[in-house]
């Protein structure tokens, strides 16, 4: 019984080995060799076309021959909170002394002369006490600051250098929308780093990176190149090119809650760069002329009030005593419609415009005033520092007070004026005027930003003593428009349109 078990198992042991060796023999007894292993199908599944091998090797040549041309820029500078300009940091139990006395940071820049100077942001090196620049070949060199125009964002700071790359500066006024373009820097100190894609949009402004929209000095220039190619700090004062390698644009900034890209960034124009560098190299700083007005986009209200065929154009709503403006016969409530036949249908295309002309240069504005176009010839002046805006005399007569002002609502407009007292008109210094007492939510008033305080001083172009002489005027333009001039407590002024429904 034992020797039928054992010769059982023998035979078991022995069909094993005979189906392994069968098994094995029909795949080659040893491993195939690494040459011959094949992986993945024999062809791509799409033949890369003539065009798009193109587009692709354009990609590849730009960013062979820009990113030499970009450099990194390392900068020690001041703190807000040593430089006492009311900046403060948080931390543990109030003591000052462990506020730290300077920061580091980082951006890119545009080399933009073989013996060395360099066009970056002005928040790059805004504060700097020591500023080093890297080349793309690794080579580090000390730089000095030339020059910055905090009020376009721009900086120029030199090397010692010879012999280096330079790049080319480009024509941004010809740049379209939909064109393809690279962003070329050190975002997060990943040096040469390159990103595509298109601009999105052209003259990009009133964003609130540059203070205020105003053309006589108290502003910011933002008249952005917007793209969706990835910048991302450490990307200011990189380059944006097209696909022939020419700079259009110098980044700046993004749009972001976070911080990082999500979308869209904004490069400054490279005319306006060029422009800048030039005067910063030449003389250290901006000699730039201002026609020396406060100006406001014309939308459908404001363009119905006065007679315009359709929303265009910027309106003056101020002018600097003193200023190009004045002496060029520019009046409140013109329509800068151009410059230099230039369109304009916003503050920053107009003040865009102006940030590449020096003072002394003349332009032509083309204005739209009393429903007749006209043109004028400013020639750009310094804007004087001591400069303020245009406030009226107070001449008022106290036969004029009220002891208890009347009160008009326009109900249809969400919006309540007041009768003002001579001693009040003495108080806001002003002659003439009605006082805004309300302003309803969501009305008409309120999206022409119209606000509780402010003083009603001209209607349709005439001078308003009271709320009588104002209603009279708006029940006069039912089912058009009034233009409205209105003034602050501090003296400054603006015009908007209101419709006013039958």
């Amino acid at each position: 019984m034992k020797q039928k078990k054992l010769f059982g198992s023998l035979a078991l042991v022995m069909v094993g080995i005979l189906f392994g060796a069968i098994l094995v023999s029909g795949y080659s007894w040893v491993r195939p060799g690494y040459a011959k292993i094949a992986l993945g199908a024999k062809e791509a599944p799409v033949k890369f076309d003539g065009e798009a091998n193109a587009f692709s090797k354009a990609c590849i040549d730009v960013a062979e021959k820009v990113t030499p041309t970009i450099v990194n820029i390392n900068v020690v500078a001041k703190t807000q909170a040593e430089d006492g300009d009311g900046g403060f940091f948080m931390f543990p139990f109030g003591n000052r002394d462990m506020i730290p006395k300077e920061q580091e940071g980082s951006g890119s820049g545009i080399i933009i002369s073989d013996d060395g100077y360099i066009l970056t942001n002005n928040h790059v090196v805004d504060k700097a006490t020591k500023v080093t620049v890297i080349l793309s070949d690794k080579r580090s060199f000390d730089a000095t600051v030339v020059g910055t125009d905090p009020l376009t964002d721009l900086a120029v700071v030199k090397i010692d250098g010879s012999n280096l790359p330079v790049a080319f500066l480009g024509d941004s006024d010809n740049v379209k929308v939909g064109q393809w373009v690279m962003a070329i820097g050190n975002p997060y100190g990943l040096t040469s780093t390159v990103t595509a894609g298109i601009v999105s949009a052209m003259g990009r402004g009133q964003l609130g990176l540059n203070t205020t929209n105003r053309e006589d000095g108290n502003y910011g220039v933002e008249d952005y190149i917007q793209t969706d190619a990835a910048i991302n700090p450490g990307n200011s004062g990189g380059a944006l090119v097209d696909l022939s390698g020419a700079v259009i644009g110098v980044n700046a900034a993004i749009a972001s809650r976070t911080g990082s890209y999500v979308g869209y960034g904004f490069a400054i124009p490279i005319t306006i760069a060029k422009s800048v560098a030039k005067d910063l190299i030449a003389n250290g700083k901006v000699s730039r002329g201002y026609i020396g007005v406060s100006i406001e986009e014309v939308n459908a209200p404001t363009a119905k009030s006065i007679g315009l065929d359709k929303p265009r154009g910027v309106m003056v709503q101020s002018i600097v005593p003193g200023g190009a403006a004045e002496s060029a016969d520019i009046k409140l409530g013109d329509v800068i419609l151009k410059i230099d036949g230039r369109e304009v249908f916003k503050p920053n295309e107009l003040q865009g415009y102006i940030a590449t002309k020096t003072a002394g240069t003349k332009v032509t504005l083309l204005i739209y005033r009393d429903k007749k176009e006209i043109e004028r010839s400013v020639t750009l002046k310094l804007k004087d520092p001591d400069a303020k805006t245009e406030t009226a005399s107070n001449n008022g007569s106290k036969s004029e007070e009220k002891t208890n002002p009347a009160t008009v609502s326009f109900d249809k407009v969400g919006l309540s004026v007041k009768n003002l007292s001579s001693k009040e008109k003495e108080t806001l210094k002003i002659e003439n005027g009605v006082q805004i007492t309300e302003v309803k939510p969501h009305s008409k008033a309120y999206d022409q930003r119209i606000a509780q305080g402010l003083v009603i001083v001209e209607a349709d172009h005439k001078k308003i003593k009271n709320v009588s002489e104002l209603k009279e005027i708006v029940e006069s333009k039912k089912g058009s428009a009034v233009l409205l001039r209105l003034q602050d407590g501090s003296g400054n002024t603006r015009f908007a349109g209101i419709e006013i429904p039958e």
